[in-house]
């Protein structure tokens, strides 16, 4: 049974006992291996006051890593609970890359504590991070690697971290007198070696550094075909800045298919699951509030033309499978697109091939899906015409789904929106409008 399946199990299992057996029950979960992340997961599932009683029962180590695996509001829904001394000394035990993660989500006053009470060289490392943008790998490496001088021998490698009680780390760093990247030498490696050897001799062969500059998606697309599960990142003259590993990888592309999953319906992926309900009602009602206006766009197209609905019922009997035809190509292309432009697969060279492939699709299943939907619609009302001219909406509507379908990620891209946040709206509204347009339209021309 997967970790994810033991999970839903144990939350089932605290949520039915009693305060106690949750707290004793929890801890021997993590006593056998139940990781930080998995941890987060079930205080995310209990209100407030009962995840806060849970958070403050696990064990101290554990306490940042649990906050920092956890998602935005939550960390603030227990962080905002604590006493001032719980607070201050939660603070003080943040490292860099923690408080990295926490400064986007948290009110300024306690980022500015935190600040004031973190360890110097943590202070340091995190200034070192602030220097890059959020969506830049520099910002993220993990600086606490091993590293040791290129040129010394086996013998003196070993005793430098026998000396400085250096964890046995699966990669060690190896750099010049100006801390500049000169290679990876695997730590089973150095084991294995003469004492006489020299680390450059062990080094693996043509290592692929990360710019510090580069952006996050670019940088797991690189790590997914390393062969390594960690890679150096290197700033712009090659000095060792830190690594990012496969972890960091997976939390992080997590994070980003779970924020498109939410964007579509205006929510962020570190919302919480029993947020206020105050606070929630206002960010879900400004989406819909937005969904609004776009249906009153269409109405009104509807609105046009009630004089021939009026006359023709079947035309409002129809005019959901217009509209629900429409939509379904559209967000079909729009789909593709958002997963191609978040592999960075889609450039200027290739933008016009894309979308007279997709036209060409829309034009294919366009003609297809008119002659079975007109045919039944003629069909059933027994009208010819009524068949052709939902058979023509059907048609326009699903070229026109495919064609903007490819063109509105693109705009909003260049526009540095979210195509994942405001591209279905847009585009259920185009093809709302165009497809009642082209149906009653035509209609109004026809059977009147």
């Amino acid at each position: 049974m997967s970790q994810f399946q033991d999970l839903s199990i144990l939350i089932a299992e605290l949520l039915r006992s009693e305060d106690s057996e949750q707290v004793t029950t929890l801890n021997e979960s993590i006593e056998h291996g139940l990781e930080p992340g998995a941890v987060a997961l079930i205080l995310e599932a209990f209100p407030i006051d009962d995840r806060v009683r849970l958070w403050r029962s696990l064990p101290l180590e554990l306490h940042i890593e649990v906050l920092t695996e956890a998602r935005a509001e939550v960390r603030h829904s227990i962080i905002k609970e604590l006493s001032e001394v719980e607070l201050k000394l939660t603070l003080a035990k943040l490292d860099n890359l923690s408080l990295i993660e926490w400064s986007d989500s948290l009110p300024e006053e306690i980022i500015n504590e935190a600040l004031r009470l973190i360890e110097k060289d943590e202070l340091e490392l995190y200034d070192q991070a602030n220097a890059y943008e959020d969506d830049q790998i520099g910002r993220w490496a993990e600086r606490k690697v091993v590293t040791l001088p290129f040129t010394i021998s086996v013998e003196k490698a070993k005793g430098l971290m026998e000396r400085y009680s250096y964890d046995a780390p699966e990669h060690i760093y190896l750099i010049n007198k100006k801390k500049q990247f000169r290679g990876i030498v695997r730590y089973v490696d150095l084991l294995r070696a003469e004492p006489g050897d020299r680390l450059k001799s062990l080094a693996l062969e043509h290592p692929v550094t990360l710019n510090a500059k580069l952006e996050l998606t670019e940088s797991i697309e690189a790590l997914e075909h390393s062969s390594l599960s960690t890679m150096p990142v290197t700033d712009d003259d090659d000095t060792l800045i830190g690594e990012v590993d496969w972890h960091f990888a997976l939390s992080t592309q997590r994070e980003i298919y779970e924020a498109r999953l939410m964007a579509g319906t205006g929510m962020d992926e570190g919302d919480d699951l029993f947020a206020p309900i105050i606070r929630s009602s206002k960010k879900r009602g400004v989406w819909l509030g937005i969904n609004l206006m776009t249906a009153i766009l269409a109405s009104v197209t509807i609105g046009l033309f009630e004089d021939v609905i009026a006359q023709v019922v079947a035309l409002a009997v129809l005019m959901p499978i217009v509209a629900s035809m429409g939509g379904i190509a559209g967000s079909q292309t729009l789909t593709l697109m958002v997963r191609a432009m978040a592999l960075n697969q889609i450039t200027a060279g290739n933008r016009w091939a894309l979308l007279k492939n997709e036209v060409g699709i829309g034009s294919i299943n366009g003609l297809l899906w008119a002659v079975i939907i007109g045919g039944l619609a003629g069909l059933w009302f027994q009208s010819v015409i009524l068949g052709a001219t939902i058979a023509l909406a059907i048609v326009v509507n699903i070229i026109t789904a495919a064609l903007f379908g490819v063109l509105i990620p693109i705009v909003l891209d260049k526009l540095k929106l979210d195509p994942a946040l405001a591209g279905s709206v847009i585009l259920t509204t185009v093809t709302d409008v165009v497809g009642f347009f082209a149906f009653l339209g035509t209609a109004s021309l026809v059977m009147l």
